[in-house]
């Protein structure tokens, strides 16, 4: 996630980090080129291209809009419920601890459950964003991480060994009954943040939306050279690219937003998120925390 203040007039058109030109610099290049190449042709053969016009453009320009619209709002939504989600997760975390300190009085049973919450954290960001988490949760279960890796699911496993320590200390008489309950509704919030999670990070927009907003946008900076020629002449590449910029521009970063859960400059900062699951967890035990993870370069992992 970039974290920076907005750029001032002169900074807006030099900031590249964070931006998606960099993404789609192949597509402004090479359809100024193509431009350049039709002025040309056009200047070269001497046709007659009176009869283009830019209308016919501004109709396709505005069915493909529309469909850029509701790609883009939709790979929003996936980014914003994603952010609530992990939201939601730090306040579960809070929750747990809170509780957990307060219902279960002997520290060497609730201090090993906020652990194995910590190490959940890890496990479910280690699961979304397809990377090996095992140093992490080594960090907070020692060498019980290591039996974690026979698990398809991590996260869910570290969810049914909080369950299985809770109802250890119920039947131990540590924790009464209701309390038992309250515990495990906190573990119930978060088997359903993780399912959430699941669902955005395995069921990607359709692909069809993807394949007919490309194929739009192509055909259209194809053929709009052609359109412009007669009223640019040899501004259509100029014209030309920043209508590339804005056509593969609005669909390279709606294509980000649709996976919120990688390590992409505009994607969730599950590294800062861990991290202050860590920070509540473990002042609300007395012990000492790292600081908050900083930016780096304006990003924060």
């Amino acid at each position: 996630m970039i974290v920076r203040p907005r750029p001032n007039i002169f900074q807006l058109f030099f900031v590249m980090h964070g931006s998606i030109v960099p993404r789609i610099l192949p597509q402004i290049i090479g359809f100024a080129a193509y431009s350049v190449l039709v002025v040309e042709l056009v200047s070269w053969l001497a046709l007659d291209m009176s009869d283009f016009n830019i209308a016919p453009f501004g109709l396709i320009a505005i069915t493909l809009s529309i469909y850029l619209g509701f790609r883009n709002n939709a790979a929003y939504d996936r980014w914003w419920e994603a952010r609530k989600l992990w939201g939601q997760l730090v306040f579960d975390i809070r929750n747990l601890s809170r509780g957990a300190i307060s219902l279960i009085e002997d520290r060497d049973r609730h201090r090993p459950l906020l652990m194995n919450a910590l190490a959940f954290c890890h496990a479910l960001r280690g699961q979304l964003r397809k990377v090996d988490a095992t140093t992490e949760t080594k960090a907070f279960i020692g060498s019980e991480a290591d039996g974690l890796a026979r698990h398809a699911n991590r996260a869910d496993e570290l969810v049914r060994r909080m369950g299985r320590q809770i109802n250890a200390a119920r039947k131990d008489g540590a924790i009464d009954p209701i309390g038992f309950r309250i515990l495990d509704e906190r573990l119930s919030s978060l088997a359903a943040v993780q399912a959430g999670c699941e669902r955005i990070a395995g069921t990607p927009l359709p692909f069809a939306y993807t394949l007919l907003l490309q194929r739009t946008a192509y055909v259209v900076c194809l053929l709009l050279p052609f359109g412009l020629v007669p009223s640019t002449g040899w501004a259509t590449p100029l014209f030309t690219a920043l209508i590339a910029y804005t056509f593969f521009g609005l669909d390279a970063l709606s294509e980000e937003l649709e996976d919120p859960f990688g390590t992409e400059a505009n994607d969730l900062a599950l590294d800062g998120l861990c991290r202050v699951c860590e920070i509540s967890v473990l002042e609300a035990l007395g012990e000492r925390a790292s600081p908050m993870l900083a930016p780096k370069r304006h990003f924060f992992s």
